[in-house]
């Protein structure tokens, strides 16, 4: 279990927060989601993203900052002349609830409306042990950071959370997650409702992520897929620029596509799913095997001394040399590019990231996947395909909640009159 880490709030307002959205016009609001998505812009800058006149985009600049919805920081580099000031999300706009959970872990934080991370906790969490359990402790966990943070309750006004499984991102509820038993029909909004009244907005772990890394590139790069490989293997597609998610929230969930008829059966019913073939329990069945067998005398050792084979026990025997683990994580990135390699053909991204647990188990693991897909796809797809490590890594997850949370809040708020 991490420490919780914390840095104090320097804002005074935080009261007036939900009171300034319900005045907020269409040109002002797309001012607030362009430096959102910039992360800091100057007034010029502004007026080139949103199209607006030079004076419509000051006037709007004008209201924002005098109902203390926009901070003036320090001014950008020079270019020659009076350096302009540098436009961010006003601190005393509140905070962000920010709930990354996965399979086998669970992260919370608290961040400023710029996404700055002011307090942040990662602990374990076995999501099998259902929503009360889990989602008690999430609140738990957000009081705590909001007490070293002297943040009250009231002042939080958006949540986002990523979750494991299939989401029907309209209602927030999980539909027949694999993974997931008693959380079915199970309403996360309500339940963080009874403690705050800000919106809570949910959405598959891997849309999440690919959230946060759309964020982190300011929608500059506007078509690219995040897989998560771990205990499950999960795709977020981004589509010109936002999140695709299908007509029922299912878009992504590429574990369950075939790449061997004669494989495994799947808990999905179905035989060879790439989820059951290559991810996290699939690479430690087959170094369990390999240890059983004799096939490998350092994966034998371990199994000996620890009594359980990990992904990361086979990763370090291939990093140390050992060829039945550097077999191991070839076939499974083989296998995950293969079904990536169809994933591209169909939609021809500009990038695919790798993410997840299993994703760093060494160099060959991710050298397999990009072969496989180069092997696999059309020579047009993969002509500007850059396949690399998700950028970042670990904090994707968090980081995308808070994105999310951020702009479902301002795109809603935009429907309104």
């Amino acid at each position: 279990m991490t420490k919780l880490v914390a840095k104090p709030a320097t804002h005074s307002e935080g009261t007036r927060q939900v009171e300034r959205w319900d005045h907020v016009s269409p040109a002002e609001l797309a001012i607030l989601e362009t430096i959102f998505w910039s992360a800091g812009v100057s007034r010029a800058e502004l007026a080139q993203h949103t199209e607006f006149s030079r004076s419509k985009a000051n006037n709007a600049v004008a209201s924002l900052l005098e109902r203390g919805m926009l901070d003036e920081t320090g001014p950008q580099a020079s270019s020659g002349g009076r350096r302009a000031e540098t436009l961010l999300l006003s601190r005393s706009l509140g905070y962000v609830a920010a709930i990354d959970l996965g399979a086998t872990s669970l992260d919370v934080a608290l961040m400023t409306p710029d996404l700055t991370v002011l307090a942040h906790h990662a602990e374990p969490a076995d999501v099998g042990a259902g929503p009360g359990v889990i989602l008690s402790r999430v609140r738990e966990i957000l009081r705590e950071l909001r007490e070293r943070c002297k943040v009250r309750r009231e002042q939080i006004f958006a949540i986002g959370m990523g979750a494991p499984g299939p989401v029907e991102f309209g209602s927030g509820l999980l539909f027949a997650p694999p993974i997931m038993p008693g959380w079915e029909g199970f309403s996360i909004r309500e339940y963080l409702g009874d403690e705050y009244r800000a919106p809570a907005y949910i959405d598959n772990d891997v849309n999440v992520m690919a959230m946060g890394e759309l964020w982190r590139t300011h929608r500059r790069v506007p078509n690219l897929i995040v897989v998560k490989i771990g205990t499950g293997i999960g795709c977020g597609i981004v589509c010109n620029g936002m999140i695709y998610r299908g007509a029922d929230g299912s878009a992504g969930d590429v574990g369950h596509i075939c790449v061997d008829p004669n494989g495994l059966r799947c808990h999905c019913g179905n035989q060879g799913c790439v989820e059951v073939m290559a991810a996290a329990p699939a690479i430690a069945r087959m170094g369990t095997e390999a240890a059983r067998d004799g096939q490998s005398a350092m994966l034998a050792e371990v199994l000996a001394s620890k009594g359980v084979i990990t992904p990361e026990d086979v990763g370090n025997a291939s990093r140390s040399g050992d060829t039945t683990a550097n077999a191991i994580v070839k076939l499974a990135g083989t296998l995950i590019g293969q079904m990536l390699a169809s994933a591209v053909n169909f939609f021809n991204p500009s990038q695919v990231l790798i993410s997840g647990g299993v994703s760093r188990i060494g160099p060959l693991f991710l050298a397999a996947i990009r072969q496989s897909i180069y092997h696999r796809s059309l020579a047009l797809s993969t002509r500007h395909l850059e396949i690399q490590y998700a950028p970042l890594g670990e904090r994707a997850g968090i980081i995308g909640a808070g994105a999310l949370a951020l702009h479902e809040t301002l795109r809603r708020r935009g429907r309104m009159p």
